[in-house]
């Protein structure tokens, strides 16, 4: 299985990406890809920007781990993360989560895991730029129930 891991200041495309994640292996049969973009509000409140900030290193290792996780329970093809971090504003892509398999439910399966985990598990500090001031944002409670569906389906099987 090919795995990309990339944390990058650059913005990516998603045509390129998801390209070089399906050439030259004719098993594909499925690439499910997620993108997630900066909102221009959050909380009840504008956001003007946002900046990612992260630990080199620590954090593709920790992204790497995720999708290790993936790989053992699902048979992919490949697998991709970018992660851009730095200043961002609305409407700019933050993260592309994209896998690569033979059917399509383990491919949608995947890439729902491996951004729950992303969300919750890798190191990334998030902080917004609001009318009121910069603020820091903490995960949110609805990250930590999308993550615990995971445990509770690797308990149950």
């Amino acid at each position: 299985m090919s795995t990309s891991v990339r944390v990058q200041h650059a913005d990516f495309d998603l045509s390129e990406e998801i390209a070089q994640l399906r050439a030259g292996n004719p098993k594909v049969g499925a690439v499910v890809g997620f993108v997630g973009t900066v909102r221009d509000m959050n909380e009840g409140l504008d956001v003007a920007a946002m900046e990612l900030e992260h630990y080199p290193g620590m954090t593709e290792k920790s992204i790497v781990a995720i999708v290790e996780q993936a790989r053992q329970r699902w048979p992919l093809s490949g697998a991709l993360v970018i992660h851009r971090v730095g200043p961002l504003l609305p409407q700019e892509q933050i993260v592309l989560v994209a896998v690569s398999s033979a059917h399509r439910g383990e491919a949608f399966a995947a890439c729902e895991f491996i951004i729950d985990y992303l969300k919750t598990e890798a190191p990334f500090w998030k902080k917004e730029d609001t009318p009121e001031g910069a603020r820091w944002v903490d995960a949110r409670d609805s990250d930590e129930t999308a993550l615990d569906k995971w445990t509770a389906k690797a308990s149950s099987i």
